[in-house]
């Protein structure tokens, strides 16, 4: 826009353009427009439902866990994987983390989600831990399996995130195991690299790209055909948490396009199935 304009018009004009475009960019949604995300955010917080299924994740987790310690298990294994170490690999935001007040704040102040507010919340250090998370990962920890933490946070929010990571509880928190996005959105690499010196028994994480890069960008219907397919690995190798705030399953639903607020409105409408 700042190039087509600067040809066009004289500097003072120019710079007062500019000046209000930056200042429409700040201005606050209106309420109806985040309306929609004000249930999902008190299902998170005041739902003693989403607790109980939280605690289930990690219940299952655990379950899996001590079952790939039974030998009749690691029997089953090729043999030079019975003695690779383990590993988990987790996501953090809605995984293990709680960023719900960042969310709330969001809808308060008509601003949805935007880098500044993001980091600023990250800065702040004061995420809570996702129930049944610290008791979970600590765990696996004491029982000598490595946790890394894959996260789409960006590299630059690093510090932050250890220092969150360990005020929450959580143990084996360093540099090396925490994985954060420098390039790419994808996870496919970064699990790979863990995939080179370790034997993945568990991933976990609330969206579907923290399994698979066969999830990523699909329409709905493909991400539900991939879901079928990997129906035995749910509840076994993949553990899901619950995350009604946000996530590329409502992306899917706005064809992973950038749209306005108002224009996501209508295309969650139109998306709902009526009798």
């Amino acid at each position: 826009m700042q190039r087509i304009l600067s040809r066009r018009l004289p500097a003072t004009v120019l710079l007062a353009a500019i000046s209000l475009s930056n200042a429409l960019a700040q201005t606050p949604v209106p309420a109806a427009d985040l309306d929609y995300q004000v249930a999902a955010v008190l299902f998170m917080q005041k739902s003693a439902e989403y607790r109980a299924l939280t605690y289930q994740a990690f219940n299952i987790a655990r379950l899996r866990l001590n079952e790939d310690f039974e030998k009749k298990n690691l029997k089953k294994l090729p043999k030079g994987e019975r003695k690779r170490p383990r590993a988990i690999v987790v996501d953090i935001d809605e995984t293990v983390l709680d960023n719900s007040p960042s969310q709330a704040r969001s809808i308060m102040t008509g601003r949805p989600y935007n880098q500044e507010d993001w980091y600023a919340w990250g800065e702040m250090r004061k995420a809570k831990t996702v129930p049944g998370a610290v008791d979970f990962l600590n765990y696996a920890v004491s029982k000598g399996v490595k946790v890394f933490y894959i996260s789409n946070r960006d590299e630059v929010q690093k510090a932050a995130t250890i220092d969150n990571l360990f005020k929450a509880g959580f143990c084996d928190v360093f540099s090396e195991n925490v994985m954060l996005r420098q390039k790419e959105s994808s996870k496919d690499a970064r699990r790979a690299a863990v995939a080179e010196k370790y034997r993945i028994v568990m991933l976990i994480g609330d969206n579907l790209d923290d399994f698979s890069g066969v999830f990523e960008r699909k329409p709905i219907a493909d991400r539900f055909a991939a879901t079928d397919a990997s129906r035995g690995e749910w509840g076994r190798k993949f553990i899901v948490l619950p995350n009604a705030m946000y996530g590329t399953w409502e992306n899917a639903i706005y064809q992973y396009q950038r749209l306005t607020e108002a224009q996501k409105a209508e295309k969650r409408a139109a998306a709902l199935e009526l009798p």
